[in-house]
């Protein structure tokens, strides 16, 4: 069989764009997963729930960051439990509702995930930080925005 160029030109501007948006999400977190496991033995699933830990003041509830990640609830909570196992969150009793509990980073997991996000940021150096400037992040998160926002009803 004769070797031949793959190439996408018959794809419609849109689809293009559809697929350079998996693209983008795929190689980035496959990039991203790799040098926090290798580095931290932190799946990118327990750095994303450390992330959003990382910016709150208070406990989180479970449900509120199935809502906000991209992990199921049950998922968040086996990441929980997982992260808990090493010191690195703790369950934290809800002040209004005895059978509810929050999530919040221990100091030893602010310390765990600073050292993860360092080397986040390391792993995208180069396939992203150094290739997008400033005007391309900002039309990233319109785009984003666009995506993400609910459709008005």
């Amino acid at each position: 069989m004769a070797h031949s160029e793959l190439n996408l030109d018959g794809l419609t501007p849109r689809d293009h764009a559809f697929y350079g948006l998996v693209w983008a999400g795929t190689t980035l977190t496959a990039r991203v997963d790799q040098a926090l496991t290798r580095h931290h033995d932190l799946p990118l699933s327990w750095f994303e729930v450390m992330l959003w830990l990382s910016v709150q003041h208070e406990p989180v509830a479970p449900s509120e960051l199935g809502a906000r990640t991209l992990l199921s609830r049950s998922q968040v909570s086996r990441v929980a439990d997982s992260l808990r196992a090493r010191g690195l969150v703790e369950r934290v009793p809800s002040p209004t509702d005895a059978r509810s509990v929050g999530i919040a980073l221990t100091e030893a997991g602010r310390r765990a995930f600073a050292e993860a996000d360092a080397t986040r940021r390391e792993a995208l150096a180069e396939a992203f930080d150094d290739r997008l400037d400033d005007m391309d992040i900002a039309a990233l998160e319109a785009v984003w925005a666009k995506l993400k926002a609910r459709p008005e009803a």
